[in-house]
């Protein structure tokens, strides 16, 4: 099967972008929307409805053991 590759744009705040290449530790924009990409859509969390209410959830279980 082959893959079809988009290019997509997006309008961010300049603050926005650059926490994100420092949060992601990567320089270029490309790169660090590449890496919240990927975050997205491989985190168990973002398949919930209100995935802070299950992090924090699983946080406190955490805590109890």
């Amino acid at each position: 099967m082959m893959t079809k590759i988009l290019h997509v744009q997006t309008v961010l705040t300049n603050d926005d972008l650059e926490a994100l290449k420092k949060k992601s530790g990567h320089n270029t924009t490309k790169d660090a929307v590449a890496a919240a990409v990927e975050h997205y859509l491989e985190c168990p969390y973002t398949d919930k409805g209100d995935m802070w209410a299950e992090r924090l959830k699983k946080t406190i279980d955490n805590r109890k053991k």
